[in-house]
């Protein structure tokens, strides 16, 4: 699979994706407030991997500006049409990747990625881009589901005989202690780190982390 071929499995599940119930609604409130309690006023953010833009349309409101991307054009079309219907003043949407971005253009306070590292074809160059794209002292804060520790048979078996058959998008696979090493090697600080599931699960930690 390619990138564009994952950007057209997106698209083909944007309809069944917006209409999905969130997994997790307390851990994902609680994932909601931690971030607010890092927006201001006077913020530029970018978030990567917005979907159909719920995430972005409940924070938005809290910056200056606040640009929404996802891979996939079906999904950005979806988030467009629900902002249409609740504008939200600075919040725009954007069918790009992170590397989309012209490398050293530090424009952004905080870039948000949610659900969004383990689907880059290439965690390590993703986070070396969004190094580049934050001010001095930005923040990047990722929950990302880390595969790595996730059940072998999923992730030997299952996930590749999805992807053969285009059932399932790449994913890239990581422990939580791989992340945090790759977040080191690309000269990020982790000032938070903190698991927000409801259930007890580590597998998606909530990280903070601080151009370095």
């Amino acid at each position: 699979m390619t990138a564009i071929s994952d950007a057209r499995f997106w698209d083909r599940t944007a309809r069944k994706y917006a209409a999905s119930a969130v997994a997790d609604p307390e851990g994902y409130e609680r994932t909601l407030a931690r971030t607010l309690g890092f927006l201001q006023k006077n913020h530029s953010v970018l978030e990567l991997g917005c979907g159909t833009g719920t995430t972005a349309l409940r924070l938005a409101h809290t910056a200056g500006s606040y640009l929404a991307t996802d891979i996939s054009e079906a999904m950005i079309a979806i988030a467009s049409d629900r902002l249409r219907e609740a504008p939200c003043p600075g919040l725009a949407f954007r069918q790009a990747v992170a590397e989309d971005f012209l490398a050293g253009d530090d424009r952004f306070d905080v870039i948000l990625g949610f659900n969004y590292l383990h689907l880059t074809r290439d965690p390590r160059a993703t986070l070396r881009t969004i190094r580049r794209l934050l001010k001095p002292e930005g923040i990047f804060i990722s929950k990302t589901p880390c595969v790595g520790e996730m059940n072998l048979l999923i992730r030997r078996l299952l996930l590749p005989a999805m992807r053969a058959v285009g059932k399932a998008p790449h994913v890239s696979v990581f422990s939580v202690n791989e992340l945090k090493q790759l977040m080191s090697d690309e000269a990020f600080t982790i000032a938070e780190l903190e698991n927000h599931a409801s259930k007890g699960s580590t597998a998606r930690p909530f990280i903070v982390a601080v151009k370095a």
